[in-house]
């Protein structure tokens, strides 16, 4: 069982880091919180959680990276609710923080929940039952730091990689380059995971 994988941040995208280490490149899937916590890094450690699916046509081994162990833990309670999967688990991180998300699901917050793309009312509510306990004692009070001043970039290079992101989330790339540009048109210095999370609000 992989704990960490620490190396060299070869490639990062809003969705995706390339970590190399022994000559071997792993491709982890990260949260918009992860990305922003490694953004502009060269050496990094990515706390893993392995996804092996099998029984199917085709088996498929995914690697899941995340900045510290409080987000991983996260992730790990979400994906134990039914309905959530791996992938609207990290939806769920992506749009909002790990101090954001625990306050949510501690206060009872449907709303906020259901504002994330893939979860309904009833979804939203087990989320709450089943893991309100387990997020108290889990007791994670360190909020993952927002980005600092952004590097500038093209509007289209952000562009680009916004969409990118949200295709590789399971939007398709017309609809998120609607939104993408939208936003992008009314705030044209917002940096590309600022860019992921708000169009993940707006995509229907």
């Amino acid at each position: 069982m992989i704990e960490y994988i620490k190396g060299e941040l070869t490639e990062l995208t809003p969705a995706l880091a390339v970590v190399e280490t022994a000559g071997v490149g792993y491709a982890l899937n990260i949260s918009l919180n992860t990305y922003t916590a490694i953004q502009g890094q060269r050496d990094v450690r990515l706390y893993v959680h392995e996804a092996l699916v099998t029984g199917g046509r085709d088996d498929s081994f995914t690697l899941y990276g995340f900045a510290n162990k409080q987000e991983r833990e996260l992730y790990r309670l979400l994906i134990t609710v039914s309905g959530v999967g791996a992938n609207t688990a990290r939806m769920i991180l992506s749009s909002a923080s790990p101090n954001e998300l625990c306050g949510a699901i501690a206060n009872g917050d449907e709303r906020m929940l259901k504002g994330v793309k893939g979860i309904g009312l009833k979804t939203a509510q087990r989320i709450i039952v089943d893991l309100k306990d387990k997020i108290v004692s889990l007791g994670i009070a360190t909020e993952i730091p927002a980005a600092g001043a952004h590097q500038p970039a093209v509007n289209q290079s952000v562009r680009d990689e916004a969409v990118s992101a949200l295709t590789m989330l399971g939007f398709s790339p017309a609809p998120s380059a609607k939104v993408v540009t939208a936003i992008l048109q009314e705030q044209p210095d917002m940096p590309v995971e600022q860019v992921v999370k708000l169009a993940l609000k707006q995509i229907k």
